[in-house]
């Protein structure tokens, strides 16, 4: 009996490491700029005073199934807090200006996570409270009780606040930014912005466009490459450099269309008269909208909410691609992979549509086999991250100077 009371009050304080952690976070560095930024990390730190609960008071189940089922709970519940608390973790370090509460989607493990410590705790309080033996269904009882209050109680604090601060935000004058509009809320005096289109509407294509992409390339722990494109896009006329670095290839390569004309260079710095039919590929910005963000391949998109990026407001959605998408999607992933044949490689992409119905940003990554890459690696995995910004401001491409 000792011995199970001194495993599951280890994993009890592992459950208070994992909250105090999530909670932290939000509470040190979570500050989009609203009224009460405070109180949310305050209702973010709350489920530690359920987490330490069962800390002074470990769950304890005299038989061997059901103190394996308590030992399983405690565990369900660190597995999900660890996505969550890597999502909020992400969110802070990319300018954490979107509301913690965002989705149902980006909201449930934490909230199955919560109820999952209560009950583990709600247990160990139970037990404590009714120390009759003979009585575990009285108990259990109590501590569904127990989980269902303190959850709905802390869930509904967290929201609150949350929902309170985002309402807030909404409402205060935004800066000009490159990404889109930005404007102030409804209720504020000042041009208001339409709700971001859901993220299985149509898209916009933006006239014009300054874009910025990077592609990095690894097996297992080491890396292989690097791609870094920057350039405009006006209508179908394009103009790009891309620096690649990799091992057995290190140098800039530049594509421009103007009209009917079209030239490239390779790191030699020659420009090439090409076919304008070769550099239909790319456009970029227009080249992931035609493949991973086509109609059909986003009417499974993953909605996660409202957010703002740089003061821009946004809708975060999210799509699964196969790798023979994100090729097609990312040509210049070719400089990285070479032949290797990516259609068994799978992943996903991070889209965000603004309030001009456009996609300012994508992000994301694929993996799979590496044998083609690297012929001792086990796994490649490709990330990339695309913005498209200054969207439909006037742009000039002009000839390269031969």
């Amino acid at each position: 009996m000792r011995v199970r009371q001194f495993e599951l009050r280890l994993l009890a304080v592992g459950l208070t490491v994992l909250w105090a952690v999530g909670g932290g976070i939000v509470l040190i560095a979570y500050r989009p700029g609203g009224p009460v930024d405070l109180l949310v990390g305050v209702a973010a730190s709350l489920p530690l005073l359920v987490s330490v609960a069962s800390v002074v008071w470990p769950p304890l189940v005299r038989s061997n199934r059901g103190s394996a089922g308590v030992f399983w709970l405690g565990l369900l519940a660190g597995l999900l807090l660890v996505p969550s608390i890597a999502g909020v973790a992400a969110q802070v370090i990319q300018g954490g200006t979107e509301p913690l509460l965002p989705s149902f989607e980006a909201t449930y493990s934490w909230a199955v996570a919560l109820l999952a410590t209560s009950l583990f705790a709600g247990l160990g309080i139970s037990r404590h409270v009714i120390a009759e033996a003979g009585l575990g269904r009285r108990r259990l009882s109590v501590a569904v009780g127990f989980a269902v209050v303190a959850t709905s109680l802390i869930g509904g604090t967290f929201a609150g606040v949350s929902g309170a601060d985002n309402a807030a935000l909404d409402n205060m004058p935004a800066p000009n930014s490159r990404f889109g509009p930005a404007g102030v809320g409804p209720n504020a005096s000042g041009p208001a912005l339409s709700v971001p289109a859901n993220c299985r509407s149509s898209i916009a294509s933006p006239v014009t466009a300054h874009l910025d992409l990077d592609l990095s390339a690894n097996v297992d722990s080491s890396a292989v490459g690097t791609v870094s494109l920057s350039g405009n896009r006006s209508g179908s006329d394009v103009s790009w450099s891309a620096q690649v670095v990799r091992s057995d290839l290190f140098g800039q390569y530049s594509t421009v269309r103007v009209g009917s004309r079209a030239w490239t260079s390779s790191p030699q710095g020659t420009w090439h008269v090409v076919n304008p039919a070769t550099v239909d590929t790319q456009t970029i910005d227009l080249t992931v909208l035609s493949n991973a963000l086509d109609v059909d391949n986003r009417a499974t998109a993953e909605d996660w909410g409202l957010e703002y990026v740089e003061g821009a407001r946004a809708r975060h959605c999210r799509v699964a691609v196969d790798g023979a998408t994100f090729a097609a999607s990312f040509p210049q992933v070719a400089w990285l992979v070479g032949t290797a044949p990516l259609q068994t490689w799978r992943g996903e992409l991070d889209f965000w549509v603004f309030s001009d119905n456009e996609v300012g940003m994508v992000s994301g990554s694929v993996n799979g086999d590496a044998e083609a890459i690297l012929p001792h690696g086990l796994l490649a995995t490709v990330r990339v991250k695309l913005t498209a910004t200054e969207r439909d401001l006037p742009v000039t491409i002009s000839p390269p100077r031969i």
